[in-house]
């Protein structure tokens, strides 16, 4: 330790749950890690709020499942949709082998807040906070650790391992080098919140009318929606006005009518570039790149945050011990990508096809659907089918398991 300068065996840029998670597994396993966060808290609306099945049976592997189902949540054991007059069942979760057959419905920064928690239980494990990753250290031509910016000034990270975990607008991935491929997003999403009343249905997670797409979310007092628009539109609706806006929402889900007033100006609408790519590779000599910094996904199904968690744990599976042993880590930086890539791949792979075959011809589409797609209708007619689309949302096609036992002991 130098003023300044800080030396750990694993420094995380990033405070998002595929940091948290990783830095939570490393500390259990013995390393000294140091996750950095250039924000001051978790606060911050309209990030994904889902936690799949997948994720609560890591809980459970933990033994962390009852303290986590006490945090306040909304539960989905099934999802569905409003398209047009039609009902349209999407996803049953009831059947799926794990501990609990949902997704929880709970603000991230409540998830992020229990990992770190949690994480705390374990004497390797550090957070800074207000600590924004500027750019990478070198030492010939490895990544050495990080510079960043704190309020007490500048700091020095020096790591065996950094890892970039920072988000689609990774500033590790821009320092890197790293070559990345842009699959293309056709959307935009507006996010906004309105006020849940006590006489609200349970309404449908998503809705279409003509070529109007709303999501809305159960968030317990308010509904938290997403509304749809075709890639870079967000400045031709904001010229037409908020009233407009009002208007459009309003005949896409006429229920939540008496409540637009709250969207007063465009300030209370956020807007999420939507963004699907992926880096040819995922590391270099002292960089590994998880989540969203090493794969954006679109909002399509919620399950960036899934694959992201994943990506974590296959991660820690594989260098924790390597770490803990104070051993070059570079060999093994490609296996994660090796265990990782297929899934990634296949979930951009459903997400563009959603994207190409149904979110941008309803977009453009200039009529009522008079007619259900044969999917949605063998959806409707046979419940079994439902279990294939919970699967795939639920557990992503390759989930991860946490190894049984931790190296470190909890003092």
């Amino acid at each position: 330790m130098r003023q300044n300068t800080l030396e750990v065996q694993c420094c995380i840029a990033g405070g998002g749950p595929a940091g948290m998670m990783l830095g939570l597994l490393l500390a259990r396993s013995g390393v000294e890690v140091v996750i950095l966060e250039k924000h001051k808290d978790f606060l911050r609306d309209f990030r994904g709020d889902t936690i799949h099945p997948s994720t609560f049976e890591l809980m459970h592997e933990l033994g962390f499942l009852d303290q986590f189902l006490a945090r306040p949540h909304q539960e989905l054991r099934t999802i569905s949709a409003q398209i047009e007059d039609f009902e349209v069942p999407v996803a049953d979760f009831s059947h799926l082998p794990v501990q609990c057959r949902f997704v929880g419905l709970m603000p991230q920064w409540d998830f992020l807040n229990f990992l770190v928690e949690q994480g705390a239980r374990w004497p390797g494990f550090h957070v800074r906070m207000q600590a924004e990753v500027v750019d990478l250290a070198m030492e010939n031509d490895r990544v050495a650790g990080v510079h960043c910016l704190t309020p007490d000034g500048p700091l020095d990270v020096r790591a065996a391992l950094t890892v970039g975990a920072d988000g689609r607008r990774s500033t590790v991935r821009a320092k890197s080098g790293l070559k990345v491929n842009d699959l293309g997003a056709p959307i935009d999403v507006l996010w906004m919140r309105l006020t849940r009343r006590p006489g609200d249905a349970a309404e449908s997670l998503g809705r279409v009318r003509g070529n109007r797409i709303l999501v809305t979310i159960d968030r317990g007092d308010y509904w938290q929606c997403a509304f749809v628009i075709p890639k870079g539109a967000a400045g031709e609706i904001r010229h037409k006005g908020i009233e407009y806006f009002r208007e459009e929402i309003a005949r896409t889900a006429p229920f939540l009518r008496d409540r637009l007033g709250e969207l007063k100006t465009w300030d209370d609408v956020s807007l999420l570039t939507v963004a699907v790519d992926r880096l040819r590779q995922w590391s270099r000599p002292g960089l590994l790149c998880i989540g969203d910094s090493a794969h954006a996904m679109s909002p399509v199904g919620g399950v960036g945050i899934n694959l992201a968690i994943q990506d974590a744990v296959a991660a820690a599976n594989i260098l924790a011990g390597p770490l803990a042993r104070g051993e070059n880590p570079d060999p093994l930086l490609p296996l994660v990508q090796l265990r990782r890539q297929l899934p990634t791949q296949l979930t951009q792979r459903f997400q563009i096809l959603a994207h190409r075959r149904v979110l941008a011809p309803t977009l453009r589409r200039d009529s009522r659907i008079r007619r259900l797609p044969l999917p949605l209708r063998l959806l409707q007619r046979f419940p079994a089918l439902r279990r294939i689309p919970a699967r795939a949302i639920g557990l992503g096609f390759r989930p991860e398991h946490v190894r049984s036992t931790a190296v470190a002991t909890i003092p």
